[in-house]
């Protein structure tokens, strides 16, 4: 007991003393062979830092009988015995001492202090417990590469997403504006560190152009860390066809006509012209620009104007389907107005058809009818063949029935007479015969 009270004298007074050291590798040298059972009245917890922070470690006793306790780092170093620091490692420091803990914080904690660290209570038997310190370090830097700067709508790009030297390895997330995506992830290890590099093959079309595909890293070391790259995406143009006049109604006959064409893409379209399809421009055409001009509308004028649009990814046009009534119309044209049609079965989702739609719908009530008067048409001509035939059948049934139970009594002066003149009489009733002719 005397070897334990030696080293309080000195570490109460605040000093240290030469003679205090050979005591202390004779206790080193002892901790090696305390055993560790189950029951103890020591009680620690493991401990889990970021890289840099601070890591506090407890020693505590259940039941306390002035029994000294002291802290040893996973080389079996005293960091402290009681309240006194044999080590010289002044990132250590005493938070508290008692006779029932002993609390000691590590400052600035890097992987190299990762490892047990064991409490012991010289008690009889002597007790000892250990606790581990997990070091967790963020990844160091966050690197989107991008296979193209700029892409073509249709193309798929190559992105990837780099985390370095991380622990444990990081798991990355990809989204596109707020849709997650899918990538493919590889990690490759460094001593200790861990790189984490995550693949994504993304199609892109217009509507991505301009929005931010982000590379998320999800790491208990690190919260919201992320960064991002916009996609640049070039595409066709979009082409729109607008009636300036006449703002609505019939195009009618002698009245003025006036289209303007616009059109959108990436580059900016830079070549854009008026044509008649199937047919030349009629001369009275007035084309300035994007706009096209009938001053005077003829019948002659009916057909489909189109509106073309060019740029260096491609050609893109929209149509507009004029016909010109009466100037005493006043009803609806069935087909008429604008449409703009896909050049590939890419577009087939893009475009602004809304100045289109009552020329479709018109289009489609033209069907309507046409489909009624067929199936009309097949059934009244259905029901005259059935009349004809129904009278050719009756007409070739019609003629005159032949039998030889009167025969013989044609030359009989009253009905008795013709009965008993009969051929064959009453005898022969089952043996009459008819006969079609």
């Amino acid at each position: 007991m005397a070897g334990r009270a030696q080293p309080s004298g000195p570490a109460g007074s605040g000093g240290g003393a030469p003679g205090l050291l050979p005591l202390l590798l004779l206790l080193l040298s002892a901790a090696a062979i305390i055993p560790r059972g189950d029951g103890q009245n020591l009680v620690t917890e493991d401990v889990t830092v970021v890289e840099g922070d601070v890591a506090t470690i407890s020693c505590r006793v259940k039941n306390s009988d002035d029994s000294v306790i002291q802290l040893l780092n996973p080389n079996r170093q005293t960091i402290y015995f009681r309240d006194f620091r044999p080590l010289k490692d002044s990132r250590f420091q005493l938070v508290n001492f008692s006779n029932s803990e002993l609390r000691v914080s590590l400052t600035n904690v890097s992987i190299s202090d990762e490892g047990r660290y064991f409490c012991q209570l010289y008690t009889d038997p002597p007790q000892e417990i250990y606790t581990t310190i997990t070091v967790l370090v963020p990844p160091r830097n966050l690197v989107i590469d991008i296979e193209k700067e700029t892409a073509v709508e249709g193309e798929e790009i190559e992105l990837n997403c780099t985390a370095m030297a991380s622990r444990p390895a990081t798991t990355i997330r990809w989204f596109k504006g707020n849709k997650e995506l899918t990538g493919k992830s590889e990690v490759e290890r460094w001593s200790d560190m861990y790189t984490v590099t995550s693949q994504l093959l993304l199609k892109v079309g217009r509507e991505d152009d301009g929005v931010p595909v982000i590379c998320l890293v999800d790491h208990p070391a690190v919260k919201d860390l992320q960064t991002q790259r916009y996609l640049e995406v070039m595409y066709k143009p979009q082409v729109r066809v607008s009636q300036n006049y006449p703002l609505q109604g019939l195009t009618r006959e002698g009245e003025p006509l006036e289209l303007t064409c616009t059109a959108f893409g990436k580059p900016q379209p830079t070549d854009m012209r008026w044509l008649r399809v199937d047919d030349e421009m009629p001369q009275h055409v007035v084309v300035s620009g994007s706009n096209l001009l009938i001053s005077n509308l003829n019948k002659t004028d009916n057909g489909t104007y189109r509106c073309e649009a060019s740029n260096a990814v491609g050609k893109s046009h929209a149509d507009y389907m004029l016909f010109v009534y009466d100037t005493t119309a006043t009803t609806e044209p069935a087909v008429h107005g604008f449409t703009q049609l896909p050049n590939s079965a890419e577009e087939l989702d893009y475009g602004d058809l809304s100045d289109s739609r009552a020329g479709e719908e018109g289009a489609i009530r033209s069907v309507d009818h046409a489909v009624v008067g067929g199936v009309v048409a097949v059934v009244v001509f259905a029901m005259l063949c059935l009349l004809i035939i129904l009278g050719r059948y009756f007409a070739r049934h019609k003629g005159t029935y032949f039998t030889h139970e009167a025969k013989g009594a044609d030359d009989a002066a009253d009905a008795d007479t013709a009965i008993i003149n009969a051929e064959g009489g009453q005898n022969n009733s089952e043996e009459k015969k008819e006969y079609f002719i």
